[in-house]
């Protein structure tokens, strides 16, 4: 069941979605989902339940907050001139410090709730990179850190993900999309170095003919074969690491 939520965070009041585990199935396990581009909306929120129903508490907030009151986008949104020009000024605008930064609230509601446990976070797009970066901000909390179609995870950006994998002490899986312009291999390549330089326990394994975004189904791009297969490595993962 989902409860709608505001946290307090050093920068103002994010919204959020927050999940109870399934009765029955209740873990002391957490885990925070972040968003893609296209902001908190009912597919996640639906992807977000069946993370309940493995048995964890489960946390989606809304990275954009701090640009107030915006869309709601559904996954069209980049083919329209106008509205992607607002979605990259929120992606622009939201670093990945301060998602950094957040965790740190969103890893407490998650505590207060019952997640006195590991912690696992998983994202999406844009999200995926800050499931990384929050791995390696909070290791002594963050055990598990999945990205699946993250984008720019080893770029030349002072902030990519890569470059922190040596803070990380838990476990990371990245799925990755046939064909993405926002992770090539060249990038896929370097986080492979450096995860391996760092000792990291990592798989990243690539979705051969999936485009970005095939596991969300709102997306254009969906797939139901593609998403199902992201699901049993999600869960699984899940299972091995948080219990």
């Amino acid at each position: 069941m989902k409860q709608d939520i505001e946290i307090a965070t050093a920068d103002g009041s994010a919204k959020a979605g927050l999940f109870a585990p399934a009765s029955g199935r209740a873990t002391s396990s957490g885990v925070i989902l972040y968003m893609d581009a296209f902001g908190p909306r009912p597919a996640l929120y639906g992807m977000a339940e069946r993370l309940a129903d493995a048995g964890y508490h489960v946390l989606v907030p809304d990275l954009f907050y701090r640009a107030g009151d915006y869309g709601p986008f559904d996954t069209s949104a980049f083919g329209n001139e106008t509205t992607r020009a607002q979605i990259m000024a929120l992606i622009h605008g939201t670093s990945q410090a301060m998602t950094a930064s957040d965790t740190g609230a969103f890893i407490e509601v998650l505590t207060r709730a019952g997640a006195t446990g590991r912690i696992g976070t998983v994202g999406y797009c844009l999200g995926g990179g800050r499931a990384l970066t929050a791995a390696a901000t909070y290791p002594d909390r963050i055990a598990a850190a999945a990205s699946f179609h993250g984008g720019n995870l080893a770029s030349d950006a002072p902030d990519s993900p890569h470059h922190k994998a040596g803070s990380i002490n838990g476990r990371v899986y990245v799925g990755v999309a046939g064909v993405d312009g926002s992770f090539p291999p060249a990038q896929s390549a370097r986080l492979a170095e450096a995860l391996r330089t760092a000792e990291i326990d990592h798989i990243i394994e690539n979705y051969i003919g999936m485009a970005h975004g095939w596991t969300i189904p709102d997306h254009g791009v969906y797939d139901a074969t593609g998403a199902a297969r992201h699901w049993k490595r999600l869960l699984e993962f899940f299972e091995e690491t948080l219990g």
